[in-house]
C-alpha cells in the first residue's frame, strides 16, 4: 500500500502557506503534508526515490499515533521525517565509507572488517602456482612424494619421517633430495 502516490505529486507552490485548518482525520493531514514532505525529503536526500521512501516510511509511522489529538500530528510528523531522513543519510554515508582507503574518516582507525586478503588476480595467480606444485608432486615416485611431504610440508624430522616410511635416515635424505631436484626441474619448465 502506497499512502505517497508520485504521480499526484505537483510542484509546491512557494507563495501558497500552508493550510491552517486543523485536519479532520489522519488520512487527511497526510493527505494536505505528503507534498511538501516529499519536497523536504527530496532537498535533503537528494534522491527522488530515497524521498519517496522516507515520507512513507514516516506516513506509516504516523499511523500508529492516529489516536493522539490533532494539533501534535504536525511536530510529531516532521520529527518523524527528520529522524527517518538523518537515518538514511547516514546509513548512506556508512554505505559509502568502505571505499575510503584504509582508514575511518573520523579516528583514523583502520575498517577491522576490509578485506585485507588477495586481489581476485592475486588469488587466481596463487591457486594456479597451487595446481602446477600439486601436479609436480603428483609425477613423483611414492617415495620421494612421501618424503618431501612428510619433510617439507608436515615439517617433521628425518627421524620420524623414516620411522613413518619404515625405511633409514639416509633413504628418507635421498628420496627427499631426488623429489627436490625433480620439482625443481619440472617448475623452472613452466616458467
Amino acid at each position: 500500500m502506497l499512502l505517497l502516490a508520485p504521480d499526484k505529486l505537483a510542484p509546491v507552490n512557494a507563495d501558497s502557506p500552508p493550510p491552517s485548518a486543523p485536519a479532520a482525520s489522519l488520512e487527511d493531514f497526510l493527505r494536505q503534508v505528503e507534498a511538501r514532505a516529499f519536497r523536504f525529503a527530496e532537498i535533503s536526500l537528494r534522491q527522488r526515490e530515497d524521498a519517496l521512501d522516507a515520507v512513507q516510511d514516516a506516513m506509516l509511522k504516523m499511523l500508529g499515533y492516529r489516536d493522539r489529538p490533532a494539533q501534535e500530528w504536525p511536530p510529531l510528523f516532521w520529527s518523524i521525517l527528520r529522524n527517518r531522513i538523518t537515518d538514511m543519510q547516514r546509513r548512506a554515508l556508512f554505505r559509502l565509507r568502505w571505499l575510503l582507503p584504509d582508514t575511518d574518516s573520523r579516528d583514523g582507525e583502520t575498517i577491522d572488517w576490509a578485506d585485507a586478503g588477495p586481489d581476485p588476480a592475486r588469488h587466481h595467480a596463487d591457486r594456479e602456482v597451487w595446481t602446477q606444485i600439486v601436479t609436480a608432486l603428483r609425477r613423483l615416485p611414492a617415495r620421494q612424494r612421501e618424503a618431501f611431504t612428510l619433510r617439507v610440508l608436515e615439517e617433521l624430522d628425518v627421524a620420524d619421517t623414516a620411522r613413518i616410511m619404515g625405511c633409514s635416515e639416509g633413504s628418507v635424505k635421498t628420496h627427499l633430495s631426488r623429489a627436490r631436484e625433480a620439482l625443481q626441474r619440472h617448475l623452472e619448465a613452466l616458467r
